[in-house]
């Protein structure tokens, strides 16, 4: 009789839970709007729109420290911000490294590393780059509109491989932990596992997501998927399976351990927390004013996101 009150209670606090509404405990503001962020070693770097990359510490809500690169010139020759697409970091060698836009529509690569700043891949080389990590200290990944994926060492200068899975247009990639495998993923909705060393693809999913895959994370073995037909993708080792919305899945990301997820679910711009192992929503975190453009777990209580303005959320989950 005991067992059947716990499990009672357990469904009503969660229940509970999941009906109320959580405001954010502090928001940063950055220089521009977002387009991109990482944490890294206890710091948040943030690439804008208007041409900057921000260093934030969690005790700061303004920038502790900033990257202006140059202005460009766009089609009609007005100068305007280079906006920043893609950032990544290394906190054991003090490098920062970020898409941005370059001349005539193409993609800058830029290079920081602790005291200087250098453009590591050049818009005239004429290559439609969207997202760049960190693979080691010495190589990249790039990944291209073209669904291409391109491993390169950028203190030889060196294309280690290009591979391009599909002729689908590109969405996104994220690595595992280790850098070893990447999961990438474009606008037909399969998800495909990716030796990062060699660019033999592994796996590939396509039993949930029937369309674009705007973002998706890789933790632990599992794979998160958020989708444009409103539907979020979970890939375990044991399942796989599927969460549905009523609305266009932007952005959704795991937590350390994979056993959270954050999801931006709704025209509000809410995030949505679920216990992946209860397959149950059991919180809703308000506040973002616009669509959401990252979600990242700093703790497991602890989530913050950026959105198409200057302001990032944190929330606590307590």
């Amino acid at each position: 009789m005991w067992i059947q009150r716990f499990i009672i209670l357990l469904l009503l606090t969660t229940s509970l839970f999941a009906n109320k509404d959580i405001k954010p405990k502090k928001i940063f503001n950055a220089n521009g709007d977002v387009e991109d962020m990482v944490f890294n070693n206890n710091l948040l770097y943030v690439g804008t729109t208007s041409g900057e990359v921000n260093l934030f510490t969690l005790t700061n809500t303004k920038p502790i420290w900033s990257i202006k690169i140059p202005k460009i010139k766009d089609f009609t020759q007005e100068t305007i911000n280079a906006k920043i697409y893609s950032i990544d970091a290394l906190s054991f060698d003090s490098k920062i490294l970020f898409v941005s836009e370059g001349v005539g529509g193409y993609r800058d690569v830029w290079l920081f590393n602790g005291n200087k700043l250098e453009k590591i891949i050049s818009s005239t080389q004429k290559l439609f780059i969207k997202k760049a990590k960190f693979v080691n200290h010495s190589t990249i990944l790039l990944g291209l509109l073209s669904n291409q994926h391109i491993l390169y060492d950028f203190k030889k200068k060196k294309i280690l491989y290009t591979i391009q899975p599909t002729t689908s247009s590109f969405s996104n990639f994220t690595l595992s932990e280790d850098k070893k495998l990447f999961v990438t993923t474009d606008e037909s909705g399969e998800v495909r596992i990716v030796n990062t060393l060699n660019g033999k693809i592994i796996k590939v999913f396509n039993q949930i997501n029937l369309d674009r895959v705007f973002s998706l994370d890789f933790k632990k073995g599992v794979i998160l998927t958020a989708g444009q037909d409103r539907r979020v993708g979970v890939y375990t080792q044991t399942e796989h399976y599927a969460l549905n919305f009523e609305f266009l899945i932007y952005s959704a990301s795991l937590n350390h351990n994979a056993s959270l997820a954050g999801i931006a679910y709704n025209e509000n711009n809410d995030i949505a927390v679920y216990n992946l192992l209860t397959k149950s929503k059991i919180f809703n975190l308000i506040g973002s004013k616009s669509t959401i453009t990252a979600i990242l777990f700093l703790k497991d209580n602890e989530i913050i996101a950026s959105s198409e303005d200057k302001k990032i959320n944190l929330w606590s989950i307590k």
